[in-house]
């Protein structure tokens, strides 16, 4: 973080459960709203004056489940959540996790209006499409594993070009539960061209995302407008 900081970002985006990993033992590592992680996330993002988000698996009171919360933090102590809406059924998140309710929450970061998604919620188009005209940047944070790779980075390309959309896509690398992590972490522009990626080390990765460019795109080509 304090590297991204220093390189001039401001925003940073951390992995899917990036504090704990991806684990169906949530009685063990879900927090309270305010709870230690989204603290550290706020003191972070003071300390290094950007924005920061990652997800974090938040109980609310007299709630049974947690959710799968993206926290977002401001320098100024902005605070902004979304709740994945597609909880991964294949590996049974949606006997751990609740559903969020709300599908799109958009958050204007310096200028740029930017809607925060978590892993599963990429494939589906349907979801994105709803925030597209009120988007210039799409957040996907992931624990997506390697052995679909191949979708990952196809479908980050796809929601920038449908949604003419930069799109930032932070996945883990490593290995947890004895699935590997490819990362594949990268940033997209409206076009579909790839403007930062890397793959199976940590890292960070840095590219402007400029909103005049999503307005440009968008009314040069005005694709949305025929949906």
């Amino acid at each position: 973080m304090a590297t991204a900081a220093a390189g001039g970002a401001r925003l940073v985006v951390l992995a899917e459960m990036f504090a704990v990993g991806f684990t169906p033992h949530t009685e063990l590592v879900a927090e309270p709203p305010g709870g230690p992680t989204t603290v550290w996330l706020l003191a972070e993002a003071r300390r290094h004056d950007v924005w920061v988000c990652g997800s974090v698996p938040i109980v609310p009171h007299g709630t049974a489940r947690p959710f799968n919360r993206l926290v977002l933090a401001g320098p100024s102590g902005q605070l902004a959540t979304y709740d994945k809406v597609h909880p991964f059924r294949h590996a049974g998140e949606d006997r751990r996790f609740a559903s969020g309710a709300e599908r799109v929450v958009t958050v204007d970061i310096d200028g740029t209006r930017t809607t925060l998604t978590v892993c599963y919620d990429l494939r589906f188009a349907d979801q994105y499409w709803e925030a597209a005209p009120a988007t210039d940047l799409y957040v996907v944070v992931a624990n997506w594993p390697a052995a679909r790779r191949h979708h990952w980075r196809s479908l980050l390309v796809a929601r920038a070009i449908e949604d003419q959309a930069y799109v930032v896509g932070a996945n883990r690398v490593g290995t947890g539960g004895k699935e590997p992590y490819a990362g594949d972490s990268c940033i997209v522009d409206p076009w579909g061209e790839v403007l930062a990626q890397a793959s199976g080390v940590e890292t960070v990765l840095t590219a402007d995302v400029d909103p005049t460019v999503v307005a440009r795109v968008r009314e040069e080509y005005p694709f949305l407008r025929d949906r």
